[in-house]
């Protein structure tokens, strides 16, 4: 299994809680989970500078994770909740272009804390509760929701992470269990959902994601992180990592191709079904039965006439 490769330190004080990461056409986008308004900052790949930010003018209880939706849009998850004592969490959009949108959601079951989202390909967004000795919960909506709300979450599922001997993180085996980030490759065919120690990868058939976290995942060693709960993927499906400093540098770690490590899971593509005997003709075989056709009745003509002269 390859080793994570540290690319560069995250030293500026505005990331010393990095939560989430997402990489949007090669630019490298990190969120912390501090402060009183919603801040992404774009990172230099090779030095962690924060070279540009994209801002939102609304006050987060504790925002959580960083997605990418099939539009583009930067979803920023304010789903933290150590107390569980919130009515309702809430999903931030960042469009493209335009103003930012707030949603705000509600559980079916009661409150729950969570650090890890995805955005299916429906623009429905999934929650994954952290859940410390029992299953993590599998939470989306019915439809991509819209206005205010807010909109219900509907428990569509649970995932339980394998036992981890890597070491890190501030809990032990424990955290090692505790989900505390999730991304998709920019195809939508693996999923990563992280933990303190490692990243657990499945395989998405027909964009299901909920699916996905049905099946055995491979595991993606991420030790010696302080407090791991960013994770993102590059185009070519390196696995992008980061954690929060808890007083250490923090870095920006890289495991490439890691994505690969499930291509025997995926789908194969459809073998033919078309018969060869059923394929088109070529363009010039009509013109060439025509002419063959020709030749033929001639040749009939110059035989018949020298019959009738002898």
């Amino acid at each position: 299994m390859p080793a994570p490769e540290a690319r560069c330190a995250v030293d500026d004080p505005r990331l010393t809680e990095l939560s989430g990461l997402v990489v949007d056409g090669g630019a490298l986008w990190a969120m912390s989970d501090g402060g009183y308004r919603v801040e992404l900052h774009r990172l230099d790949p090779s030095t962690c500078a924060v070279i540009d930010s994209r801002t939102a003018a609304v006050n987060p209880y504790d925002a959580e994770d960083l997605a990418l939706a099939p539009d583009g849009a930067l979803w920023v998850a304010d789903i933290g909740d150590n107390d569980r004592r919130r009515d309702t969490v809430a999903m931030i959009v960042l469009p493209v272009r335009g103003e930012s949108r707030l949603h705000r959601l509600t559980y079916p079951d009661g409150p729950h804390d969570a650090e890890a989202l995805l955005v299916d390909t429906a623009g429905r967004p999934v929650v994954i509760t952290k859940e410390a000795r029992s299953p993590a919960g599998v939470y989306r909506t019915v439809q991509p929701p819209e206005g205010l709300g807010p909109t219900p979450l509907v428990r569509v599922g649970e995932l339980t992470l394998p036992p981890s001997a890597t070491q890190g993180g501030p809990l032990g085996g424990l955290g090692s269990r505790m989900v505390t980030g999730a991304a998709a490759t920019a195809d939508g065919s693996v999923v990563a959902v992280r933990s303190y120690t490692d990243a657990w990868l499945y395989p998405v058939r027909g964009g299901d994601l909920v699916a996905a976290l049905e099946a055995t995942p491979v595991q993606v060693p991420l030790p010696d992180e302080p407090q791991g709960e960013a994770v993102a993927f590059e185009s070519d499906g390196t696995l992008v990592s980061g954690s929060e400093t808890r007083g250490v540098l923090g870095e920006i770690r890289a495991v490439p191709e890691a994505a690969g490590l499930v291509a025997d899971r995926l789908p194969a593509a459809a073998p033919s079904t078309a018969d060869p005997t059923d394929e088109p003709a070529p363009d010039w075989l009509p013109a060439g039965m025509g002419a063959a056709v020709v030749v033929g009745a001639l040749l009939l003509v110059i035989a018949a006439m020298a019959v009738r002269r002898r």
